[in-house]
């Protein structure tokens, strides 16, 4: 059996203001942030999670929140340095950050890139400034844009942008004008997802007006014609990449890997491949519980059959390549044999198809992605 690959993240839970349709465990500042104290705690976490590591080695950081580009690039320095007296790295191991575009500068990016990170992911969501009104964001489209070329200027040359569609009232022209100035800028990575109301968020008790399925379907028809003709294949769901800069970290959740995550709210995900345990534990979510010293270790679950198979299923259908039956063995230690009935409902039903050894979403399948995990659900 191929030793499965393992990653890590780590949460910087704060940001300036709290987004109307975030459900993340972000908290907005309250002061001065602890960020000596918590990078100390974070990496006391990780001591305590290297049992975890079974002798293997890190493929990729992620640096996600909140706003970890909140945290000086004095902070990101030092703490990426002990980081690696504590634990393997690999040698050409991909270490992003998410930034704000708000809270950025030149000298934050080119610390940033002296401490390590060589993959950055700015935060954008719109370059129309009515929009990112409505949603909450603090900054403006051109200040988007110009994070975007003071990150290049600091030598970043891996840069996702992240951009929603499917916004208050939005129009098929407006999503696009998005996309198109996205383009123009040319990263080599663009995150294009669905505004979706989540539960616990202000827009779950105040809802906004959002376009209709069928207009935002169209949208994203369009997007993705967009996204191709410029050079950008869709990999998964919602990213696309140039050739060479698919996210590592992220396609090493979707296709069920290992990952640790350290700080508050922080999930991982972890395999004894002797025996094929697979197990789950969560950190504190509120900065306060994770920063008490007194804080019990989280309970770790074994994952269940049934449970194994839907998260797998979870993950790697949002992927547009599939899975094969021995990818599906190798990483949950099960028979192939346990998806047989439900794969054959998901082909009459024209959600899945086969082609060679390979079963990935037909396009409907793609448009209805919840019906189709619902074959998968005990």
């Amino acid at each position: 059996m191929n030793e499965i690959p393992i990653t890590l993240y780590i949460h910087f839970p704060w940001c300036v203001q709290k987004c109307p349709y975030c459900d993340f465990n972000s908290h907005p500042i309250r002061g001065s942030i602890p960020e000596e104290q918590y990078c100390d705690v974070l990496l006391l976490d990780l001591e305590e999670d290297a049992q975890w590591l079974f002798g293997r080695t890190f493929q990729s950081v992620f640096f996600g929140g909140g706003t970890p580009s909140l945290i000086s690039g004095e902070g990101i320095a030092s703490f990426l340095e002990r980081l690696r007296q504590k634990v393997p790295l690999a040698r050409d191991a991909e270490i992003t950050l998410e930034a704000n575009p708000g809270v950025v500068d030149a000298e934050h990016f080119s610390r940033y890139g002296e401490a390590g990170i060589n993959r950055l992911s700015l935060g954008v969501q719109s370059f129309r400034d009515e929009q990112l009104e409505k949603i909450g964001r603090i900054h403006s489209a051109d200040e988007a844009e110009s994070a975007f070329h003071l990150a290049r200027e600091a030598g970043f040359r891996n840069i996702n942008i992240d951009l929603m569609f499917g916004l208050p009232g939005d129009s098929l022209e407006g999503s696009l004008s998005d996309l198109k100035r996205a383009i123009e800028l040319q990263p080599e990575h663009i995150s294009w997802y669905q505004l979706t109301i989540e539960p616990n968020t202000l827009f779950y008790q105040q809802p906004p007006q959002l376009p209709e399925d069928d207009r935002v379907w169209s949208i994203q028809q369009a997007g993705q014609e967009l996204l191709a003709k410029a050079g950008y294949r869709q990999y998964e769901i919602s990213a696309y990449a140039r050739e060479g800069f698919t996210c590592h970290h992220n396609l090493n959740y979707w296709t069920f890997g290992d990952y640790i995550g350290i700080g508050a709210g922080a999930h991982s995900k972890v395999t004894r491949q002797e025996g094929m345990e697979i197990k789950r534990y969560v950190k504190p979510r509120h900065p306060k519980q994770y920063l008490d010293p007194d804080r019990k270790r989280p309970a770790v679950n074994r994952l269940k059959r049934d449970d194994i198979i839907l998260e797998y299923m979870m993950n790697i259908l949002r992927l547009k390549q599939g899975f094969t039956c021995n990818e599906f063995e190798s990483r949950t230690g099960l028979p192939f044999s346990v998806l047989t009935g439900q794969l054959e409902k998901a082909e009459r039903k024209k959600l899945i198809q086969q082609q060679g050894r390979w079963f990935f979403p037909t396009l409907q399948g793609e448009q209805f992605l919840n019906d189709l995990l619902q074959i998968f659900t005990p």
